[in-house]
């Protein structure tokens, strides 16, 4: 049994693939396997998959007819054999020692969901944080776990690895065929997981700059999936007596004579304030 499967959800990337899959096959820990679901592709990185399976044997490669992220994650999910299951999206990268050190830690407290830090990356290699741990830490508590995984802001489920049993036992998998799956799956491992633990010092890369991404895409059933999976979510925390976090708020916007001239985000490990939608400020949160 492999430490980690790792999932690789794979649809006409083959300007990022090779990027992605260096960053896997290099990691510091050795015990994985790789697993590439081909979600029909027009381009060539089905055959940038087939020479990096030549190379490594870790490299396992899927092929499916187009159906989606969510499809692909979820036959991943069947194909995997790892005692812990990692997602990294296929224009993505991770810090080489970025499975070692969440490996070591769902070891060392025996968590369920263990967690590294998130980097975003635009064009001409600028970069943010999007979610940094200062230290380690374990916690089986509902409310510190949304507040560590920044939830709902931040509902992404590959700065994470996830015990396959867990993931089996609550029969978790993506709801198909819609945007945003990555929220509801959050909340309800989040809920459905026990212990949660995070470590610093360790990045998921982020790339915000593939225009054939689909969250580059504006269109109508965008719009309707983003309300579909929040209405799903409060009404999952709901039927559970649960709210939404108490340090989530929404977006103020300040105005001088009718324009906007700064907008303040609330979030758990920052405030992002931005003038004259210009210059971005990360601020202390409040306490």
């Amino acid at each position: 049994m492999p430490a980690i499967s790792v999932i690789v959800p794979v649809y006409n990337v083959e300007r990022y693939l090779p990027r992605c899959l260096d960053s896997l096959i290099n990691q510091t820990l050795k015990d994985i396997e790789i697993i590439c679901i081909n979600d029909g592709s027009p381009d060539n990185s089905l055959e940038i998959l087939e020479e990096y399976a030549k190379k490594d044997s870790r490299i396992k490669v899927i092929n499916q007819e187009n159906a989606g992220l969510s499809a692909a994650r979820n036959n991943g999910m069947s194909a995997a054999s790892g005692e812990y299951i990692g997602f990294v999206d296929s224009d993505d990268w991770i810090d080489l020692d970025f499975y070692e050190k969440l490996y070591t830690a769902a070891k060392k407290y025996d968590a369920d969901i263990t967690a590294g830090c998130i980097k975003t990356w635009r064009k001409h290699n600028r970069n943010g944080v999007m979610l940094k741990y200062e230290k380690e830490e374990c916690s089986e508590d509902l409310n510190r776990k949304f507040y560590l995984s920044d939830f709902p802001e931040t509902c992404n489920v590959w700065n994470r690895i996830y015990k396959t049993s867990e993931l089996k036992k609550h029969h978790l998998e993506f709801e198909v065929g819609v945007y945003y799956e990555d929220v509801c799956f959050t909340v309800e491992a989040l809920y459905c997981m026990k212990k949660l633990a995070v470590v610093p010092e360790t990045y998921y890369n982020y790339e915000r700059a593939n225009v054939n991404s689909i969250v580059k895409s504006n269109n109508e059933k965008m719009k309707q999936d983003s309300k579909h999976v929040w209405n799903r979510m409060i009404e999952f925390l709901k039927s559970r007596s649960l709210n939404l976090p108490a340090h989530y708020h929404k977006e103020k916007k300040y105005k001088l004579f009718g324009l906007t001239v700064a907008k303040i985000r609330y979030r758990s490990f920052c405030r992002e304030c931005k003038l004259f939608n210009l210059i971005m400020l990360n601020l202390p949160p409040l306490k």
